[in-house]
């Protein structure tokens, strides 16, 4: 009589062995540090930081912001961090106030004029930083256009365009088996401590867990900053090799994953 072997004993194997050697240099974790919009202090402040530790984040980068900072991004682009597209109106929800201001709003948007926008700051960061991007952020996270019966996702879009697009403020770390590089899960680390952004790493780990971490400003606290002194401690913390953490931007972690789920790379 054959034995059949259980497929939930093979799986149980599997998720066994990959857990301890799935990212570069045996480590258990990836981990990802981000910023959208271009603020002006992520490289008065942040990339300073980030090139003294010798790491390599992503930034989402809009046109309006990036204005008078042009050389600084590109400079940017070319130590090798990511350049990445936030689009050129940002929008969200028109429940924002400071959207209905403008009378602006996803919900009386289109997919057409998300295309035109995308494509628009496309252009401009390709001409200014000499770097093209392939990832994509979602602005307040939020993938829709319109209302009611006539909703439509622009998560398509994104995935016909880009690499990968990003959201923001999720509750969960990306599984590398499971995830759609359309729509890569981001915990928001904006206005937290060093303590508090540790936690928060610490409980989002599971097997293989790839974390994104997304902020904004960068300097003293504030609901939308990353204080400068956590984003140090927090770079040690995660340099450290007893945390088994691998530090990189969002494109190459998406890249890495891509090639080892498919089967191409052997390491």
């Amino acid at each position: 009589m054959k034995y059949i072997f259980p497929i939930s004993v093979a799986l149980c194997l599997f998720t066994s062995l990959v857990s301890h050697a799935f990212y570069p240099n045996k480590t258990k974790y990836a981990i990802s540090l981000s910023f959208d919009d271009a603020r002006k202090s992520q490289v008065d402040i942040g990339i300073p930081i980030l090139n003294k530790h010798d790491v390599k984040a992503t930034f989402y980068l809009m046109p309006y912001h990036m204005k008078g900072k042009e050389q600084q991004w590109k400079r940017a682009a070319e130590a090798g961090h990511e350049i990445a597209n936030h689009t050129a109106s940002h929008l969200c929800t028109g429940n924002f106030r400071w959207l209905r201001k403008q009378n602006k709003g996803l919900e009386q948007s289109s997919l057409s004029f998300l295309k035109h926008d995308i494509k628009q700051a496309q252009q401009y960061i390709e001409s200014h930083t000499g770097a093209t991007p392939k990832g994509f952020a979602y602005p307040c996270g939020q993938t829709f256009v319109g209302r009611g019966t006539e909703v439509k996702s622009y998560v398509p879009l994104i995935a016909e365009t880009f690499n990968y697009g990003r959201t923001w403020n999720d509750e969960t770390a990306n599984d590398p088996f499971y995830y759609d590089p359309a729509q890569i899960r981001a915990f928001s680390m904006d206005g937290k401590t060093f303590e508090q952004l540790k936690a928060l790493i610490e409980q989002a780990k599971f097997d293989n867990a790839w974390i994104v971490l997304a902020g904004h400003e960068v300097g003293d606290k504030g609901a939308y900053t990353v204080d400068h002194g956590a984003l140090q401690q927090l770079i040690e913390y995660i340099k450290d090799p007893k945390n088994e953490f691998w530090l990189a931007t969002v494109q190459d972690v998406n890249e890495y994953i891509n090639r080892k789920t498919r089967g191409n790379d052997k390491s």
